[in-house]
């Protein structure tokens, strides 16, 4: 459970397995919980700690895509449900069924 780089850091530094930035918590107090996760997998990268980044407290689908580009993140099922919906998508199933029932009755 980290919220700054500094925390992570340490976490590392006493041999850690994993660290688990809050994003949502974060992004709460008006801060960026996605760029943290991207600080620290950078940090890890460079420096080659071993430590993983498991990002937590995600809060909507925005924040899955976004972690996904940067580490790894835990997520709660309706954010990952979100990932299956889009305004297109559903319009178009929606034309596409209409469409259907027209032309087979």
């Amino acid at each position: 459970l980290v919220f700054s780089i500094g925390q992570a850091l340490l976490a590392a530094k006493a041999g850690a397995t994993y660290v688990s930035p809050f994003v949502g918590r974060l992004d709460d107090i008006s801060e960026d919980g996605i760029a943290l996760v991207g600080k620290i997998v950078d940090v890890y990268r460079y420096y080659g700690y071993a430590t993983q980044v498991l990002a937590a407290s995600i809060r909507h689908t925005a924040h899955i895509i976004q972690c996904i580009e940067v580490g790894v993140a835990t997520c709660p099922l309706s954010a990952i449900k979100g990932l299956l919906n889009h305004p297109l998508t559903d319009a178009g199933l929606k034309k596409f069924l209409e469409d259907y029932k027209r032309v087979n009755g």
